[in-house]
């Protein structure tokens, strides 16, 4: 008997939805559970994942308020991580649009995740009875949604309908006025100069190689996408792997990570993938891999090709992978030098934190190139900010802000967002700030989640946020936690990145 698990918001259609669904499925005494993921209780979150992990289904009802929101990409995250490990690839994922137009920004990673699945778009209150019955059939039938027989001419898409500068790389989960504001299409994005600067002369260069590293959130996936859009213009080509979203399976060896990483460029690129034609087994994955981009990537484009690769901090844990992967992309850097060929090859490497894999100098790609460590905004660059929101912070409002969140441009614009919206003040907003009814209960409770997968990274960010003084902590659990954004490093010792994360989590890891 399927077993559903139905994520949702809070609207009109999608009350609709529920109940009606709700009907067929008890109709039908299936067993099924109803999340909200605005419900703003951490506690809850485990009870979720216990539930998710015992779903067939996981019916997805995202709303305009939804695709921003950090608790539902780590929603779908984490069914990614159960189907790694179900054998039947479960829960299956059934996404259902409802009231989503072309031009809203949504999360990259849940954007990414979502894109080549089948969903469901729901527009009218007239389609709900349709639409109910269409997943009802699937169910009842137990199938997968992404079984060719299982789609609907009537509602079914390939692919989300969003327009086309939106599949590029967006900030993640971020804010944006309701209002019709061509501001670098709605990213109100604040220059770091010289930075973008460096990175378009670099990126101009033969062979060039840029490392974009920052914590999570801080603005790596905005500058990645305006260099992108500034090299477009030039008439290069551009690849983005995100790493984040590769399912765990490709891992598995390097032969099998290294074909999937030819064929995505490839697909990317919008060249057929061929491999066959080019691999062969005598000489290796990676000489193959090598052969494949110089005979059949390369040769196949007459112009500068800009392969970004995004969260590779994800490849670190397998470390035999990590090792011959990033020699690899250190030999095609080094060829570049000598050979005309490789000299249209551009990389882009963005990452969180250092490679906590030991790599032969020689063979690492994190020494050469252009390093590019993103700093947080400063006072004036957040005044200029405000102005977007059509706000006027003096210097004391400012540095309120910076003393709990720091300079960090993801929760400086959460905040400005609450204040333009409900107009109230920066000491109104901070009295809630560190709550599970405040401006950040969603950004605090996803990071409070992910903790919980990871009963030793939980322990050690414990330490941190309960002590007065710096701390020493095993290498690999403070280089995650600076990856993902929690602490800072005083010579090999963590602190609490922001107050923000000091007051939160001090009394409940």
């Amino acid at each position: 008997m399927p077993k559903i698990f139905i994520f949702s918001n809070k609207s009109y259609k999608i009350n609709l939805f529920n109940t009606l669904f709700v009907e067929q499925i008890e109709a039908n005494k299936y067993e099924y559970f109803i999340a909200k993921y605005n419900d703003k209780k951490a506690e809850y979150l485990p009870e979720l994942e216990r539930k998710l992990n015992q779903s067939d289904y996981l019916i997805l009802l995202l709303n305009p308020q939804s695709i921003t929101c950090e608790i539902v990409t780590e929603t779908v995250r984490l069914s990614r991580e159960f189907q790694n490990i179900h054998p039947n690839n479960k829960p299956w994922i059934l996404p259902v649009l409802i009231d989503i137009s072309v031009d809203l920004t949504w999360d990259y990673n849940l954007y990414a995740y979502l894109n080549k699945m089948p969903q469901w778009q729901l527009k009218s209150e007239e389609n709900i009875q349709d639409l109910v019955a269409e997943i009802m059939l699937l169910i009842g039938n137990e199938l997968s949604p992404s079984i060719p027989e299982t789609k609907s001419r009537l509602i079914l898409n390939n692919s989300l309908n969003i327009n086309e500068y939106n599949k590029k790389p967006l900030p993640s989960s971020l804010p944006k006025l309701p209002k019709n504001q061509d501001d670098y299409h709605h990213n109100f994005y604040i220059k770091r100069s010289p930075l973008e600067e460096n990175c378009y002369q670099e990126i101009t260069k033969p062979g060039a190689l840029i490392r974009i590293k920052a914590p999570r959130q801080m603005g790596k996936t905005s500058l990645m996408a305006r260099v992108l859009h500034d090299v477009e213009k030039l008439g290069y080509k551009t690849a983005v792997l995100n790493f984040q979203l590769v399912e765990r399976q490709i891992f598995d060896n390097l032969d099998i990570f290294l074909r999937w990483f030819s064929a995505e460029v490839a697909s990317e690129l919008n060249l057929p993938t061929n491999l066959d034609n080019y691999w062969n087994e005598i000489f290796g994955s990676k000489v193959s891999c090598k052969s494949y981009f110089e005979r059949h990537i390369l040769k196949s484009i007459d112009t500068p090709i800009v392969l970004v690769l995004d969260e590779v901090d994800n490849i670190f844990q397998y470390p035999d992978i990590t090792i011959d992967f990033f020699s690899l992309l250190r030999a095609w850097h080094e060829d570049a030098k000598n050979r005309d060929l490789w000299k249209n090859m551009r990389l882009v490497v963005v990452h969180s934190t250092e490679s906590y894999v030991p790599i032969d100098i020689n063979q690492s790609p994190f020494n050469v190139g252009l390093p590019i460590d993103l700093p947080e905004l400063n006072a004036a660059q957040i005044k200029n900010l405000a102005s977007y929101y059509q706000l006027q912070l003096n210097i004391s409002e400012i540095e309120k802000l910076m003393a709990i969140v720091g300079g960090n441009p993801y929760l400086i614009k959460l905040a400005l967002y609450e204040i333009y919206q409900h107009n109230i003040s920066i000491d109104d907003l901070l009295k809630t700030a560190a709550t599970d009814v405040g401006c950040y209960a969603d950004h605090l409770q996803r990071h409070w989640w992910h903790l919980q997968q990871s009963p030793e990274l939980a322990q050690a960010a414990k330490t941190v946020m309960n002590s007065n003084q710096p701390v020493q902590l095993e290498t690999m659990e403070g280089l995650k936690l600076h990856s993902i954004g929690l602490v800072n490093f005083q010579e090999n010792q963590a602190t609490p990145r922001y107050d923000l994360y000091h007051l939160y989590f001090r009394n409940r890891l």
